[in-house]
């Protein structure tokens, strides 16, 4: 059995706890590591490092069959990344360490998903990314706090790991894995395009990679989609998303088998469809102010002298599902900031990244002139985007990225776009480390109509071990639904 194959049997066990064969496998290594972690732990306390300090161990318990180490590193004066590291006992490690990735701005670790991993028998790790909270306000007086955000943080981590894990098993890991999501994709890229020699394979989900277009689309969205004179009340409100994702259903979905667009990437939707015909609005039809909104936003983002796209378009199908549909449906999620309802999502982004003023507001905001100045001062920094992968290719690197089609937070069309620009900047030799999939009705980062489980962490480390690249992959339903497994091949 390969080590990929025990892996997931390990995992399988960690999280099904009603199979006996299971539980006497978990017994046995949770005895074992009572045995053996404790003191090998304790000898972590005294890791020596020039930029690592070990704050505290937990040892091996009935609750984790691991050693949890949490420490910091201050690579530079300023600069203080917070790390959590799980290391499974010598006897049940399988040689590997997997770094997981955040989401948003947030500090918060994806603790059930690094426990489940290291209990599966993966070396596992996490950053706090260099601060505290979800807010981009992190970096008022921290200057070195945004390089952390940016990129550093995982870089630093992903080293940091490698010698803490050497220094407790007495070998270095022999493969070391990325996976991230939204802005775990995000820096999934910055890895591989700054330091590619960190990880043999990543996967990244729907990146928001382009942050600051992408940012710039957000605020976009609210700019469009509210007067002046009223910024609390949404010009397209929230409970027409419903209605718009069924017109654009039943304009886009030429299979009526799935319960979803099957491919919105050759949709054209007018939601003039819908407007109200006696210039009576009702709750099943819209006005004509709200039919250019959603125009103006199947349109993407765009600069409003030029005409120029600065961000793609969301697409037909999105409109209004995503984490919190009964409160904020789809598009709405980002259209405003949710917290507050009017003000545009990542005000402080522009406040403190781009302007450095804490009186900056939208209302001050030019389009036109404020991304090339967000890129010029931000964009080395906090984007993602060099096409030139040629580095990591040349390591034997491996890349698995995946983004939803019915994703309402981070479009599709920038995945593509980027997929693209490498095939264009290295051929076909792109094909041979980097596979784009798409998946039909799934949104941000899972969820939605569409079958979104995939085995990741198999494919990739077939990948990468074997050379086994993924032609197909045969992505699953949650347990909750009935849709059949659907069969994929990678976007050409």
């Amino acid at each position: 059995m390969s080590p990929s194959s025990l892996g997931h049997m390990a995992l399988v066990c960690a999280l099904s706890l009603a199979l006996p064969s299971c539980i006497q496998q978990r017994s046995d290594t949770s005895s074992a590591s009572r045995r053996s972690v404790p003191s090998r732990c304790e000898k972590l306390l005294n890791y020596r490092d020039n930029h690592v300090t070990v704050l505290g161990i937990t040892p091996s318990s009935e609750a984790h069959s691991f050693c949890k180490v949490e420490g910091v590193i201050a690579s530079v004066p300023g600069s203080r990344v917070g790390f959590v590291l799980n290391l499974p006992a010598p006897r049940a490690w399988n040689g590997q360490l997997k770094m997981f990735g955040n989401g948003g701005y947030s500090s918060e670790m994806p603790t059930p998903l690094m426990d489940a991993a290291a209990a599966a028998g993966y070396a596992t790790v996490a950053t706090d990314t260099g601060h505290q909270g979800d807010d981009p306000d992190f970096v008022v007086g921290r200057p070195e706090a945004l390089k952390d955000w940016a990129y550093r943080s995982v870089h630093v981590t992903a080293v940091a790991a490698k010698g803490l894990a050497s220094d407790f098993y007495g070998d270095a890991p022999r493969y070391s894995y990325f996976e991230g999501c939204s802005t775990g994709g995000h820096q999934a890229f910055s890895e591989i395009q700054r330091f590619p020699e960190d990880f043999d394979g990543i996967i990244a989900g729907a990146p928001g990679y382009n942050r600051i277009r992408l940012n710039t689309a957000f605020l976009n969205q609210f700019l469009i989609n509210h007067t002046p004179d009223d910024p609390s009340h949404p010009i397209l409100p929230k409970d027409k998303l419903p209605l718009l994702a069924a017109a654009s259903r039943a304009a886009c979905d030429t299979n009526l088998t799935t319960p979803y667009i099957d491919d919105p990437l050759s949709c054209h939707f007018d939601p003039g469809v819908l407007l109200c015909t006696d210039g009576t609005e009702t709750d099943n039809c819209l006005t004509e102010p709200q039919v250019q909104v959603a125009r103006a936003m199947y349109a993407g983002t765009k600069d409003p002298q030029t005409g120029k796209l600065i961000y793609p378009p969301w697409l037909p199908g999105s409109e209004a599902g995503g984490p919190v549909p009964e409160l904020f449906p789809g598009w709405s999620l980002y259209w405003a900031d949710p917290k507050l309802g009017d003000e545009p999502a990542r005000q402080n982004f522009w406040r403190y990244w781009v302007f450095d003023d804490p009186d900056w507001s939208y209302v001050d905001a030019d389009i036109s002139a404020d991304v090339p100045f967000a890129l010029k001062k931000l964009g080395d920094l906090v984007d993602a985007t060099d096409a030139d992968l040629s580095a990591f290719a040349e390591k034997g690197g491996k890349l698995l990225h995946y983004h939803g089609l019915a994703d309402p937070v981070v479009s599709p069309l920038d995945s593509i776009a980027y997929h693209d620009a490498v095939h264009e900047r290295l051929g076909d030799r792109s094909d041979e480390f980097y596979r784009l999939f798409l998946l039909p009705g799934v949104e941000h980062c899972g969820g939605g109509t569409g079958p979104s489980e995939f085995d990741r962490q198999a494919i990739i480390e077939a990948w990468v071990e074997d050379n086994q690249a993924p032609d197909t992959i045969s992505v699953r339903p949650s347990a909750a639904d009935t849709e059949p497994a659907l069969t994929l091949t990678p976007h050409k």
